[in-house]
């Protein structure tokens, strides 16, 4: 992440904003900071965006207003705010701020924060420990922390990019309310725009298209925009330029700006034709529009989610050997980022496009869901349902059970799995194909045993 939320937002001008304390240095900051460091939120009423958290009434505004804060990890993409709050956070509650990064810091940095906290504590001051990018941290550094949350020593405020749920220890997640942050919105961007033209005392006009174009290339992450705001206005402005049009971004900043809208038709055309190209077992085409798009500035990260979708969707399975090299990709991706990490997408993507292919996993799910949709919550009969108590055996929960292992072939031939009184199904159709088609074979043993054995009833 990181550590910018800018701006101002009009509708966030409310009484408790003001008097907030101001937790970032007033001081004037020399020119060679750059942009998005100078123009960080001083206050409340300076943070762009977030306004689910962060308008009046909202979660974070309440903090704010009580001037006290809880444990909390704040999660959403780069550039969003989330060092910036935690920081206006802390002096809205008059605590001491310290900061950690989870990608430079251990248990070591852990336990010097740790001692520091002491020493405030000591002196009656709070302490705010703040780790960005928590999920860096492994178990046992995770684990480090929770002594002193607990006691009460710290205030613990966490940053990630990652989900929560999968990167932070269940015992530190209970201890912590999550704050979704998101993306900013071109709005968010029109504000962050007047207020660097002000900084950095220029009047050029940014047109529409290259406004578009700018707004693109930041991806809803705030130091994005600014680093190539200040770049491109600045040069614009030495030019003697009244105004910066597309033609003219694209000369400045040529390697950084889009080839496409990554919300537009553009975008979502290259996608389709990526995936088709997968579909239709073409591994030269689906790796010519992988980069194409990567070289349009698609986020990598995005590709390999789309990647992982195909092998399910496509090839299922058929092979299921897609699945672990599409994951491991995405995987390896996040390990190396870029553009290390791309290459092993690359060679998924050609994988994935000369694997055997099947949707019939796929279209089973679909009529599956629509079939429960459609049909009545029955009953799960008693000798399919769960006995884990004495009374339940009495009532007669799993009575009647055939347990498979114990049967003839590991099967029980003739069992029925489905509520009494509805027809049985069949959604899933395997191909021939690949590893579907071993399945095909198995399914009709099973089916054949299954019609012999209902016979002899």
């Amino acid at each position: 992440m990181t550590s910018d939320l800018f701006g101002e937002e009009p509708s966030r001008t409310s009484p408790f904003a003001k008097g907030v304390r101001n937790s970032v240095s007033a001081e004037a900051v020399s020119a060679s900071v750059p942009l998005a460091e100078r123009i960080r939120p001083r206050n409340l009423a300076e943070v762009v965006g977030q306004v689910h958290l962060l308008g009046p009434g909202k979660p974070l505004s309440l903090l704010f207003e009580r001037q006290h804060v809880h444990s909390l990890i704040l999660w959403g993409p780069p550039g969003v705010g989330k060092t910036t709050l935690a920081r206006l956070l802390a002096g809205a509650a008059s605590s001491q701020f310290i900061a950690l990064s989870a990608v430079l810091s251990g248990v070591k940095e852990i336990r010097a924060a740790i001692d520091q906290a002491s020493e405030y504590a000591r002196a009656g001051k709070a302490t705010i420990l703040f780790i960005d990018e928590i999920h860096r941290f492994n178990k046992s550094q995770q684990d480090a922390l929770l002594p002193f949350v607990e006691s009460g020593l710290v205030t613990f405020i966490g940053a990630t990019t990652e989900n929560p749920s999968f990167e932070v220890n269940s015992a530190l997640l209970s201890r912590s309310q999550v704050y979704v942050l998101n993306s900013l919105s071109e709005d968010d961007f029109g504000h962050l725009l007047k207020r660097a033209q002000a900084e950095l005392n220029t009047e050029v006009v940014v047109e529409a298209e290259a406004f578009e174009a700018l707004c693109a290339y930041a991806d809803g992450d705030a130091r994005r925009f600014l680093n190539l705001v200040e770049i491109t206005l600045l040069q614009t402005k030495a030019q003697g330029l009244k105004s910066l049009s597309l033609s003219a971004l694209k000369q400045i900043a040529p390697s950084q700006i889009r080839r496409f809208d990554k919300g537009g038709d553009a975008f979502y055309d290259q996608i389709s034709a990526l995936h088709k190209s997968v579909r239709g077992s073409d591994p030269d085409a689906a790796l010519y529009w992988f980069c194409r798009m990567l070289d349009g500035g698609a986020d990598p990260r995005y590709m390999a989610r789309r990647i992982v979708r195909m092998a399910w969707e496509d090839i299922g399975l058929a092979d299921p050997r897609a699945f672990t090299i599409a994951n491991e990709a995405a995987q390896t991706y996040e390990r190396l980022g870029s553009p290390e990490g791309e290459l092993a997408l690359a060679q998924c993507v050609l994988y994935l496009a000369i694997a055997a292919k099947s949707n019939a996993g796929y279209n089973a799910y679909k009529q599956a869901m629509a079939h429960v949709k459609q049909s009545n919550s029955m009953p799960v009969p008693m000798h399919l349902r769960n006995a884990p108590t004495k009374l339940m055996k009495e009532l007669g929960h799993g009575t009647g059970y055939r347990y498979a292992h114990d049967e003839e072939e590991g099967h029980a031939a003739g069992e029925s799995y489905w509520p009494d009184g509805m027809q049985a199904s069949q959604f899933y159709q395997p191909t021939e194909r690949g590893l579907e088609g071993k399945i095909t074979e198995k399914l009709k043993w099973l089916a054949q045993r299954n019609a012999e054995a209902r016979q002899k009833k």
